[in-house]
């Protein structure tokens, strides 16, 4: 099973990281399932994929004609596209006063049959080797509850910038610097 990194750039693409995103919701799996294999957070519109991709292609994993996985790139200007997502823009700005540039990494997903495999880094690997040129980190929110996700990034060199409570649910804002 040959995988292959590279940047979206089809709507059809986008199409698929929707399919493979909605089967991720919390609402899509069960509680036990959430808890081993994690979960997303955000579901997003093909209209705001594809302005995101227009300003920074997102990265995608490919084995086939399968989607193994995506990571997306948020810019900062969407950071009031997605109302669950402002106060994460709000905090970075707070905790930035050097003013760095930076991706929000806008979520990051693994397809089951393509899991414990490498993907996850693969992509991340991918994301930094894109995005070094022109950005100094990336930045992505992970619920405490997802386990799996927030030990997936410490893993690769993810660091706390911020711990806090919203919305009763904990949050890890973390960066990795590129």
């Amino acid at each position: 099973m040959e995988i292959h990194y590279k940047r979206s750039t089809s709507v059809e693409q986008l199409k698929k990281i929707l399919d493979l995103q909605k089967s991720n919701l919390p609402s899509n799996i069960e509680a036990e399932e959430r808890k081993t294999e994690g979960f997303l957070t955000v579901h997003h519109t093909l209209e705001l994929l594809v302005k995101m991709q227009n300003k920074c292609p997102h990265i995608i994993a490919i084995s086939g004609d399968n989607l193994a996985g995506y990571a997306l790139c948020m810019h900062p200007v969407f950071a009031n596209q997605i109302a669950v997502l402002r106060s994460m823009f709000d905090k970075i700005k707070r905790l930035n006063p050097e003013n760095r540039t930076f991706m929000v990494m806008g979520q990051i997903c693994i397809d089951k049959p393509y899991r414990k495999k490498g993907v996850f880094r693969g992509l991340y690997d991918s994301m930094r080797s894109e995005l070094k040129a022109d950005y100094d980190m990336i930045i992505t929110e992970v619920d405490h509850q997802n386990s799996r996700s927030l030990d997936a990034h410490y893993a690769i060199g993810f660091t706390d910038l911020l711990v806090y409570k919203s919305d009763g649910r904990v949050w890890h804002l973390v960066r990795w610097i590129l």
